[in-house]
């Protein structure tokens, strides 16, 4: 399961949804007598004729349109403008003259009921002489009406729900990466770099996949709603259990990857309330994240409708942990300041682990806008790692940070994104991550860093449209010591050099570069296209390793 995927803003829902929240969609039924008088004007003007009977159109000047703007004036018997008046002064068809002819009887004989001297005789023969030269009309107004009533009957019986909403994404991939070989191996065959890349990539075939999701946003009252998201997907481009994708799964991993091996699994169980004006509450088995809970400063961080990599959707240390359940708010004390807090576990419906027995990862952001034009994220993040062993679980880069299969750890995370829209179609933005890692019950600590810069461009060529360039380091240890019982062992870096039985600390020889390239194409309202071009250098971190280029054509469609 892909946690980065978000067919639907999760934060935006926090806080403006419940404000403003969703309704049901509004039936298109005829129109009441408080709105027909918008919908009986038509703009185009017509030659008047003299006979009523043989009227195509009703022009201002026809007696019958005299008469009925007399009863409406008198009587106020229909009002339909902003200003609440009725002001006739364009042609008619028979079918909206009716319309209005029929506004203005039920409010005469209301008035007749209750008070039968308010209602002139002139006026009534007028009425009657009206209803006998449109009796056809009339009539036939009646039978859509009645037609209309019964339609929304079986609407109201058959609907899905009153209070709830079905939003939709689907993301179809197609991909591919050139044939390239990684130093991963020495000449006695022994695991370990020694300068030549003479490991081929057995991911390098052009793979087509997809992921799907469904999610339905039921609302209670104006200020609580729950989501319940489901998804499904088939798509992994690259395989631990081979040779290269061992070391670089992590690196080339796309953002819109998923493989529930097309079984339909439940993503999302959350529960919102808008507890005052300013803040509001989200808590849930599933779904209930940092990745959810953080405000993001950049537009793109969708995985259906931003960069085609995970790690340029977003800093990865804010996946930290792989968490799905707990409790989080969100505030907004003023305009430009609101502040983000979460606490979650990836363990919690299992008994021996629960919420607060295992792994758990815990956090905060400040999300400010000091101006109209620049977004400012800072985040702290402290997790355990029980029973993730050894790992970030971040997903990108150095996600793993021990080889000792049992050492738990303690993880402060920090970091911050900035966006700033230079102009309405140029945004500079980047983030900075920074992990250490505590043993526990054993000396020694581990450190990654990552960054990013990238340079977007809102509307390039067309409304809709998205391009965007991004060049980054992803997550890399950037210091290791990990010692069990006085003796140093598992530091990755030390493995990846070909030391089985590591006695030297530090951090990895080399880094990884990111480049990446995309262009979103809105092709209508509910499908967007977006190609895209990958390029790494240094892969898995080993300069001697070949440069990896992915290429990929993602097509998504929203509903």
């Amino acid at each position: 399961m892909n946690p980065s995927i978000n067919p639907i803003p999760y934060t935006a829902l926090l806080t403006l949804a419940l404000a403003n929240p969703a309704t049901a969609q509004t039936l298109h039924n005829f129109p009441t007598a408080s709105t027909q008088a918008a919908d009986l004007l038509n703009p185009d003007s017509m030659g008047q004729v003299t006979s009523v009977n043989q009227l195509r159109d009703i022009d201002p000047n026809d007696w019958a349109y005299t008469a009925l703007n007399d009863l409406i004036q008198r009587y106020n018997c229909l009002q339909g403008y902003p200003n609440s008046t009725f002001q006739g002064s364009r042609p008619l068809n028979r079918y909206e003259f009716a319309a209005g002819l029929n506004a203005c009887t039920n409010v005469l004989e209301t008035l007749l009921t209750a008070n039968g001297d308010f209602v002139t005789r002139d006026d009534l023969e007028t009425l009657r002489r009206l209803m006998a030269e449109f009796e056809t009309e009339l009539a036939t107004l009646g039978g859509q009406i009645d037609n209309l009533e019964s339609r929304v009957n079986f609407l109201s019986d058959n609907q899905f729900s009153t209070t709830t909403k079905l939003y939709g994404q689907v993301v179809m991939g197609l991909q591919g990466r050139f044939s390239n070989s990684a130093d991963a191996q020495k000449a006695d065959g022994t695991f370990g770099r020694d300068g030549n890349p003479d490991t081929p990539d057995l991911n390098d075939t052009i793979s087509f996949g997809y992921n799907a999701q469904l999610t339905l946003l039921t609302q209670f009252s104006p200020r609580s709603f729950l989501i319940t998201g489901m998804q499904a997907g088939n798509l992994n481009t690259s395989d631990f259990t081979s040779n290269f994708g061992l070391l670089n799964n992590n690196f080339t991993r796309l953002g819109y990857e998923s493989n529930t091996n097309n079984n339909l699994i439940l993503s999302d169980v959350s529960y919102r309330q808008l507890l005052t004006n300013n803040l509001a509450m989200i808590v849930g088995p599933a779904g209930v994240n940092p990745v959810n809970v953080f405000r993001g400063p950049s537009r793109v961080e969708s995985a259906g409708f931003g960069p085609l990599s995970r790690f340029a959707q977003r800093n990865p240390i804010i996946q930290i942990g792989a968490t799905t359940a707990g409790i989080g708010f969100d505030w907004q004390p003023s305009r430009t300041i609101s502040l983000q807090g979460v606490y979650s576990a990836p363990f919690a419906n299992a008994s021996t682990a629960g919420l607060f027995n295992d792994s758990y990862t815990a956090g905060v952001q400040a999300f400010l806008t000091p101006t109209d034009r620049i977004d400012l994220a800072l985040y702290y993040l402290h997790a355990y790692s029980g029973s993730n062993a050894g790992r970030l679980q971040t997903g990108v880069g150095d996600s793993d940070i021990s080889s000792f299969t049992a050492a738990r750890f303690n993880t402060d995370a920090f970091g911050a994104t900035a966006n700033w829209a230079i102009t309405d179609g140029v945004t500079l933005g980047g983030w900075v991550g920074f992990t250490t890692s505590r043993q526990v019950n054993h000396a020694g600590s581990a450190q990654t860093h990552n960054w990013m810069v990238s340079l977007q461009f809102p509307d390039l060529l067309g409304q809709g449209n998205y391009g965007g360039i991004f060049f980054g380091v992803p997550p890399r240890i950037t210091q290791s010591n990990l010692t069990v019982n006085g003796v140093l062992t598992g530091n990755l870096p030390g493995i990846y050099e070909g030391n089985l039985a590591p006695n030297t600390n530090g951090g990895r020889r080399d880094s990884t570069y990111h480049l990446e390239a995309f262009y979103r194409w809105q092709l209508s309202r509910h499908v967007t296209l977006t190609p895209g071009v990958i390029l790494l250098l240094n892969s898995g971190h080993n300069a001697g390793s070949d440069p990896i280029v992915i290429a990929g054509l993602r097509t998504t469609f929203s509903f």
